[in-house]
């Protein structure tokens, strides 16, 4: 595909977004997206994706409240579309806040999508991105493979958020923005505050890499939520207190919670990992944080 034909196909079905959200907000109904579901409450259900590993069937929690999920276009890396999974409340009618979500290393599967729903259904206008070029996985060495091929090429991922953010800021019309990930994206998160140290809104970084390099720190002028287990052998206890340490000489605004006798993944029900009450413990804490700096802010 050349980058010309690319780039008129985007703006064509992102203008077609655009009207669907119109009409949606402005009548009640739904329009025709790219690949569209409605998401309802229920008491749960099943995730048919398992990490290596599981102790046991994931049960993802269903949103609170209807919402409205497409899979579409929001970005061109590469001469590539790159599609998301884009959702907001069925009830929206004004613009709502808009919070990015990075996968882990398995790429954006279903639990993704799953928890990029709930997030919608707690007041805002989600996507999921895709740093993996459409890829997901359960085999732990296709994860490091299709990690080590973004680490190896970050600029491209760097312009997949920068066009994630530009997505939901125009198409979304999001009055303000914060990120959350986990693991490979709770470090992505980070990078994301770096690449918005002035624009973004909110951070939120479930165990994922951090740096206590100031220099890098220091433009970052984003609220930071950072969520990690104490018995965590890939992201050491050491390193989250080094970025601590950090964050407050440069005095920023952050929140650090280290929680006792968890390893890592222990937000992820399909990790033998998995640990419920702090899971739940940890999700209560970043909403909580996303509703103080994007929500309450614009109210």
């Amino acid at each position: 595909m050349s980058r010309q034909t690319g780039s008129h196909r985007l703006l064509l079905l992102t203008a077609i977004l655009s009207l669907f959200v119109l009409m949606a907000c402005d009548t009640g109904t739904r329009g025709a997206g790219v690949s569209q579901s409605v998401a309802t409450p229920q008491s749960g259900v099943a995730s048919p994706d398992q990490s290596a590993g599981s102790a046991g069937a994931a049960v993802d929690v269903a949103p609170q409240r209807p919402v409205v999920a497409e899979t579409l276009p929001y970005a061109e890396v590469d001469e590539e579309l790159v599609y998301g999974h884009f959702v907001f409340p069925a009830d929206m009618v004004d613009p709502l806040p808009g919070v990015i979500v990075i996968h882990e290393w398995w790429g954006l599967n279903d639990r993704v999508r799953a928890t990029a729903d709930r997030i919608a259904a707690e007041g805002y206008v989600v996507l999921a991105l895709d740093l993996f070029a459409g890829g997901s996985t359960k085999s732990p060495a296709e994860a490091r493979e299709m990690m080590v091929t973004v680490v190896e090429n970050p600029a491209l991922a760097e312009e997949n958020i920068r066009q994630a953010y530009q997505f939901l800021l125009d198409s979304g019309q999001a009055p303000r923005i914060g990120v959350l990930g986990w693991d490979f994206g709770g470090g992505w998160a980070l990078n994301t505050a770096m690449l918005f140290p002035d624009e973004l809104d909110a951070t939120v970084i479930y165990y994922g890499q951090v740096t206590a390099d100031e220099g890098r720190l220091a433009p970052v002028d984003v609220p930071i939520l950072g969520l990690f287990g104490a018995n965590d052998l890939g992201i050491p206890v050491a390193s989250v207190q080094s970025f601590e340490r950090a964050l407050q000489n440069l005095g920023k605004n952050y929140e650090i919670e280290i929680y006792p006798d968890v390893k890592h993944a222990f937000a992820d029900p399909a990790s033998a990992n998995y640990n419920a009450a702090v899971a739940e413990q940890a999700w209560a804490r970043a909403l909580a944080f996303l509703d103080r700096h994007l929500t309450v802010a614009v109210e």
